[in-house]
C-alpha cells in the first residue's frame, strides 16, 4: 500500500460547495506561480484580490470547473479565509506568515 506524502483537507465554500484541498501538481503549480507573480506589480488591494481569486480559480479549476468558469460565482464562493487556506494548502503560501508580514512593512518603509 502506498503512503501520501501530503494531507487532503476538505473545505466547504460560501455557495455550499466542498471542495477536497492538496497540494498542486507541478504543472498545475506553473499555473499558479504565473498568477500569484502579478501581485509583484500591483499595489492596488482590489487589484490583488482579484489576482489572489485568479489563483484560487486555478487550484480549484480541475474539481470545480464551471464555478471557476463563471468569475462572479467564483467570487461569490470565496471569503479572504477561504482564500488564504487555497493558497496555503495548494500553493504553499502562508498570507499570515509573519515574515511576509515583516517584510512588506520594511519595504512600505523605504
Amino acid at each position: 500500500m502506498a503512503t501520501k506524502v501530503y494531507d487532503v483537507e476538505e473545505i466547504e465554500l460560501q455557495n455550499g460547495d466542498k471542495v477536497k484541498l492538496k497540494p498542486l501538481s507541478i504543472k498545475q503549480l506553473r499555473k499558479f506561480m504565473e498568477v500569484v507573480k502579478k501581485t509583484q506589480d500591483s499595489n492596488d488591494e482590489t487589484i490583488t484580490l482579484g489576482i489572489l481569486v485568479e489563483a484560487c480559480g486555478v487550484a480549484l479549476e480541475t474539481q470545480l470547473p464551471d464555478l471557476v468558469a463563471d468569475r462572479d460565482k467564483l467570487e461569490e464562493a470565496l471569503d479572504v479565509p477561504t482564500i488564504n487556506r487555497i493558497l496555503e494548502v495548494c500553493g504553499g503560501i502562508r498570507m499570515d506568515d509573519p515574515n511576509l508580514i515583516a517584510a512588506a512593512v520594511l519595504a512600505g518603509q523605504n
